[in-house]
């Protein structure tokens, strides 16, 4: 429901503003298909699908290492983002492999792959990923001694607000002065110039937006870079001036409607709290990047998000019971 919805209001705020929703259905349509196909492998295979998953990520990054066919744009942010959101989901789904397995030789052999993905993270150039896969790493450690998820998820929940309440406030230069200037270092002033025009046209556009797709034409900032994506680089922030407050809104309702659907899931605690990391790590990611502008992405969250509540087949199909009869006399009666 929260995915059809962030569809139908692409459409409407399109409509409204001759924007181009394109962009917007072929994230949702990826998220859902990722998913679909996520709960059917996992029913299946669930170690083998999330191994699978894991490697396929990698794949990806190594045959396409700007996660995009087509022209490059490298100048002045590049594909970081999604760089680092990939690899985020490549060990999340190694770690939930190995607390699915059965065997100790072989979790010690799914954790090594997490171990090896967070290790190569630097070699590819992405320090941010590196930062999440640690975390991944970290947090699924905590996971097996943790007993109630529902503890888990009420902080992944938090966390991804604290970080979407972080990103707005340095848009609206709400920090001290001091922090900004670090900021600005890692950040970028091209990127915090594009999250500030990104908060003036949510606050003039606050109803509707400025359209999907149209963040590039109606940015200052965007306009006057020949190099220009044509996108804030947050995914909050462009939900926000191209969608309006009902947009972030339905974006917020899309990461809720995961959590609880993992803490509904039928899998072990570890395995869930792992898959709800990852995916918070990666909402973190895409609130300071353009993670979510790669399907690979998008594919790769709803692929998790499916396998980590996939509920398991029955082995094979149950037994009918066939009543005993006696005889009794000249007739049979059960």
């Amino acid at each position: 429901m929260a995915l059809g919805g962030c569809a139908t209001w692409s459409l409407v705020t399109a409509t409204a503003h001759d924007g181009r929703p394109e962009g917007v259905l072929l994230a949702v349509l990826a998220v859902a298909a990722g998913y679909a196909a996520g709960r059917i492998c996992g029913a299946l295979l669930p170690v083998a699908a999330l191994c699978a998953g894991s490697l396929a990520g990698l794949v990806v990054m190594l045959a396409v290492p700007r996660l995009a066919a087509g022209p490059q744009i490298d100048a002045p942010l590049g594909h970081a983002g999604g760089t680092a959101a990939l690899l985020t989901l490549c060990t999340g789904a190694a770690c939930c492999a190995a607390w699915e397995a059965g065997s100790p030789a072989l979790r010690f052999a799914l954790g090594a792959l997490a171990a090896a993905i967070t290790a190569a993270a630097p070699l590819l150039g992405s320090i941010s990923g590196f930062i999440g896969c640690t975390a991944v790493l970290l947090c699924s450690l905590a996971a097996g001694r943790m007993r109630r998820r529902a503890l888990g998820m009420a902080g992944l929940a938090l966390g991804a607000a604290a970080a979407g309440l972080l990103t707005w406030t340095i848009a609206a230069g709400a920090v001290p002065g001091g922090l900004t200037a670090s900021l600005q270092g890692e950040l970028t002033p091209y990127r915090l110039r594009l999250w500030h025009d990104a908060l003036l046209l949510s606050h003039d556009n606050a109803g509707l937006g400025v359209g999907p797709g149209r963040f590039g034409e109606v940015s200052a900032t965007a306009t006057r870079t020949l190099s220009s994506d044509g996108k804030p680089h947050s995914a909050l922030l462009q939900q926000a001036a191209e969608q309006g407050v009902v947009g972030v809104l339905l974006l917020g309702a899309v990461f809720g409607w995961l959590l609880y659907t993992l803490w509904r899931s039928p899998r072990p605690t570890p395995v869930v709290l792992t898959a709800g990391a990852a995916l918070t790590l990666l909402a973190a990611i895409a609130s300071v990047g353009n993670a979510l502008s790669f399907t690979a992405v998008s594919v790769g969250a709803g692929l998790l998000a499916g396998l980590a509540t996939a509920r398991p087949l029955a082995d094979g199909s149950p037994e009918q019971e066939v009543p005993r009869v006696r005889p009794r006399g000249d007739r049979l009666t059960p």
